[in-house]
């Protein structure tokens, strides 16, 4: 366990995506526990803030999307390690623009996955695929999501569209041309680092209040009352973001190419709870407010297996649920005036 990073160690790792939420989380575990390490991270910083990536002499950024052909000829066959965790963030904005969705999801991994397609120095390119792509659209009981299920044509947005479209171009690589893709199925990630406003702005409130774990947590944190949504009836899988950046390590050191790992918890809750949660861990008092099913979302209630990535990759979540939301709170309350000048950016459009 954890002897994964040893495999990093005088290696050369390409991070596309690498200044977001989950990116910039796993290019900091890599630099502390990797001493002799070189990272390029590329993000065109649609969504992300450039003051996520830390300083450090083994680490070069590049601004840019990879679907721009002179930011994509850039990449040498000099990387041992890919991570591609680039994203059009998230559900509701793809829905308000699938155009944009498909440039800066599909077509990134497009272009990523045929540009380095006959490299010959990577040990293994790692997708961030989605869990909301492949669970059961169900409002019933869950039951868990395992790699081998099917996948079902109808999906809530071209969001997960693009997260499995993504996986059908790793597999064909894969295939095609033996380029050592693992793809690595993202359950709901939570924790320090995820910004709300981050980036530019993108059409819908959602460029704010873009996931649910911080928009309860700054709402907790000023008094105001969480919006919760169809009574909170829906459930996820959360795992805290160090636990994914540590499965993104496991699939690149141990998985096994071509092949797909939840990275999950395996632990079900409900937003209900969820909220209920932070509620009481900031001191909000149970401040809730009731809104309606949102009208796309179907997927109600899911949570993934984690038997393939125990078996196969020895990775299991380490963070409890309520000490990993104490610390997000407590990184949350430590950057407030970052979180709120990114929020101020987009407020002539929410107005």
């Amino acid at each position: 366990m954890e002897n994964w990073f040893e495999s990093f160690e005088n290696t050369r790792v390409l991070v596309v995506g690498g200044a977001g939420f989950v990116g910039s989380n796993l290019v900091k575990l890599l630099l502390n526990k990797v001493s002799k390490v070189s990272i390029t991270v590329i993000d065109n910083l649609m969504s992300a803030e450039i003051e996520n990536l830390p300083i450090d002499h083994r680490l070069t950024f590049i601004k840019g999307s990879i679907s721009d052909n002179k930011i994509v000829q850039q990449i040498k066959d000099e990387f041992d390690y890919v991570f591609h965790l680039a994203t059009y963030h998230g559900n509701q904005s793809s829905i308000h623009n699938p155009l944009a969705d498909h440039e800066n999801n599909t077509l990134t991994t497009l272009k990523l996955l045929d540009w380095i397609k006959d490299f010959k120095q990577i040990k293994k390119v790692v997708y961030s695929s989605a869990g909301c792509s492949v669970a059961k659209k169900t409002f019933g009981d869950a039951v868990e999501t395992t790699e081998e299920d099917p996948i079902e044509l109808k999906q809530d947005s071209p969001y997960s569209m693009s997260k499995i479209f993504g996986e059908f171009y790793a597999l064909y690589y894969f295939n095609q041309h033996r380029l050592p893709t693992v793809r690595a199925r993202f359950q709901n990630v939570y924790g320090q680092g995820e910004v709300l406003g981050a980036g530019q702005w993108r059409g819908t409130p959602a460029t704010v209040w873009r996931n649910v774990t911080p928009t309860f947590i700054y709402k907790a944190l000023k008094g105001l009352p969480l919006p919760l949504e169809n009574n909170g009836v829906a459930s996820r899988d959360f795992i805290y973001v160090e636990d994914i950046c540590r499965g993104l390590i496991a699939c690149a050191a141990q998985g096994s190419a071509g092949e797909v790992y939840n990275l999950a918890s395996g632990q079900e809750t409900t937003i209900g709870e969820w909220a209920n949660l932070i509620n009481k861990l900031a001191g909000n008092e149970g401040n809730i407010t009731h809104l309606p099913k949102r009208a796309w979302d179907n997927s109600g209630k899911r949570f993934g297996s984690t038997q393939k990535a125990k078996k196969e990759l020895d990775f299991e979540v380490k963070m409890p649920i309520q000490e990993g939301l104490k610390l997000t709170i407590e990184w949350t309350k430590a950057n407030l005036l970052f979180i709120e000048y990114c929020m101020s950016k987009h407020q002539g459009y929410l107005s």
